[in-house]
């Protein structure tokens, strides 16, 4: 399977890379139930337990930018199985971990390999399909890879019942394990070694130049990347603001995590149905101003307390379920603008987007006081850059565009 066509989406093969593509999302949501238990195990402070999310997500941002160049320049299959193999591999160390400091560092190895699932299933996708079924293909693929985190913290609280943080870790080493054998067993190679001669490594490198440059793509970053920071606050914050503030279980913590996965879903759902008719930009411009309304919501009921607990997960509601429509619009749209360098494309949209998310779990713990106040703080500000972003989408492809 070396060239895209118009003929319907593969099924299976959009459920394999939905598997693939869903390393980072589980690693993190797994273990976020026992972030509160990482803390009183080695006996730091809250900020320093998140401190492991945010190794986390610099690793995943690096991986991504590296293995987009390398995978257009060798392919994306051999790329894709080393860093799956090097992910477990790293949840092995993890498991294992003897400190704070080591957790930190493995789970930044970890993350490294996941960049290679996460980047490379997309880009797999995309070559496998037609570019008009490219957006269609990849929110089918958020679909999918949605289940994962759905069910990820319900597991990740009753392991720390039956084992402890430890044994979350030891589950996502069989995780890495299956993924990297069912990768080698069925994914195809998808990039044509032709057209890997037209992309040298340094070349490949050389296009994240070309792609920064353009505005056009800051746009797409914005939209897309301030949403993700918006859902990295809520992920960084809730386990304390929600266990410990609100006094819910880290059992009962899973179906309220739940709910915003259940979003993600519908809105992916949606935006299969509609992406075809409307167009991705459309539907960049009006999940853009959901985000922004939600994030402002849950700044606001944040700050002033109004409604609780429900009112926050509420709001989340709507600030988590636009991402995954945002991410693959706006991907879609720049690896079409960029098709010789789709897998660059990919790579520093996603690497983007990690780092932003990084940015937000960093803020969220340095303003943290138990309180939602460091996630309403961080939510509201990058709602309001989601929706700059918005406005320089529009106005590069103000020519044609409906605005919604």
């Amino acid at each position: 399977m070396s060239q895209a066509t118009s003929r319907r989406p593969d099924g299976r093969l959009i459920l394999l890379l939905g598997a693939l593509a869903a390393c980072g999302p589980i690693s993190i949501d797994m273990y976020l139930p026992s972030l509160p238990s990482i803390m009183q195990a080695f006996a730091v402070t809250s900020g320093a337990a998140q401190s492991t999310l945010t190794s986390f997500m610099f690793g995943f941002s690096i991986g991504m930018l590296l293995y987009g160049p390398l995978s257009d320049s060798f392919g994306r299959r051999p790329v894709l199985l080393g860093g799956i193999a090097m992910y477990a591999v790293a949840s092995v160390a993890c498991a294992l971990s003897f400190s704070i400091d080591s957790l930190v560092m493995f789970r930044f190895v970890q993350a490294l390999g996941a960049g290679a699932a996460s980047v490379l299933a997309r880009a797999i996708a995309r070559d496998a399909h037609a570019p008009s079924d490219a957006a269609k293909v990849l929110s089918m693929l958020a679909i999918v890879t949605s289940i994962g985190p759905l069910l990820a913290p319900l597991i990740g609280g009753q392991l720390l019942l039956l084992g402890g943080w430890r044994v979350v870790f030891s589950v996502l080493t069989v995780f890495g394990v299956v993924c990297a054998v069912t990768a080698y067993l069925k994914v195809p190679e998808t990039w044509p070694k032709e057209k890997r001669a037209e992309s040298a490594v340094l070349r490949s490198f050389g296009a994240y130049g070309t792609l920064l440059r353009d505005p056009v793509v800051w746009g797409h970053l914005l939209c897309g990347g301030m949403a993700f920071a918006s859902m990295f606050a809520y992920i960084t914050a809730t386990p304390f603001v929600y266990i410990e503030y609100f006094h819910v279980s880290a059992q009962h913590y899973g179906f309220l995590f739940a709910l915003n996965i259940i979003g993600i879903m519908g809105w992916n759902f949606i935006n299969t149905r509609l992406v075809g008719r409307v167009g991705a930009v459309p539907i960049i411009s009006f999940a853009s101003l959901v985000s922004f309304g939600a994030s402002a919501f849950v700044c606001l009921v944040s700050l002033t307390g109004w409604g609780g607990l429900w009112s926050i997960v509420f709001g989340l509601f709507f600030v988590v379920g636009v991402v995954g429509v945002l991410s693959a619009n706006c991907t879609t749209e720049l690896m079409h603008r960029y098709p010789m360098n789709a897998g660059a494309a990919a790579a520093v949209f996603g690497a983007v987007q990690l780092s932003l998310g990084a940015v937000s779990s960093m803020a969220v713990g340095i303003w943290t006081d138990g309180s939602p106040f460091g996630m309403g703080v961080v939510v509201g500000g990058a709602g309001v850059l989601c929706l700059a972003g918005r406005g320089l989408v529009l106005r590069a492809h103000r020519k044609g565009v409906v605005v919604v």
